[in-house]
């Protein structure tokens, strides 16, 4: 029998609106920041968003049951854009489409 997990809803929105704010900023701010800090922070904080989203909606479901939701919904995301159609391109080429599911795949270039 699994204990009954205790989450503050408040507490997850604080973290939510937190890592909103440093998301928006690794990308206002990425001409200052680390090279590696600028190019992958705002991967790391949408995925973390994603946690604690899903954690504010549904505070008693397992950690388990958390993690692979939001590992499904990360990878739904990733996969899509495989897909380029031009009505979700045109999604993807507003502010809000464009971090909510991207626009494409970083790629290594070598020498750079």
């Amino acid at each position: 029998m699994q204990a009954s997990i205790q989450r503050s809803k408040t507490v997850y929105l604080v973290l939510l609106a937190a890592t909103l704010i440093l998301g928006l900023g690794s990308r206002q701010f990425a001409s200052v920041l680390p090279a590696v800090v600028a190019r992958y922070s705002g991967d790391a904080l949408w995925a973390s968003m994603v946690v604690w989203l899903l954690t504010r909606l549904w505070p008693h479901a397992s950690t388990d049951r958390l993690a692979v939701s939001a590992f499904v919904i990360a990878l739904t995301v990733e996969l899509s854009q495989l897909y380029q159609a031009p009505w979700i391109n045109a999604v993807r080429a507003s502010r809000v489409g464009a971090l909510a599911f991207g626009q494409g795949f970083l790629c290594e270039q070598p020498g750079r």
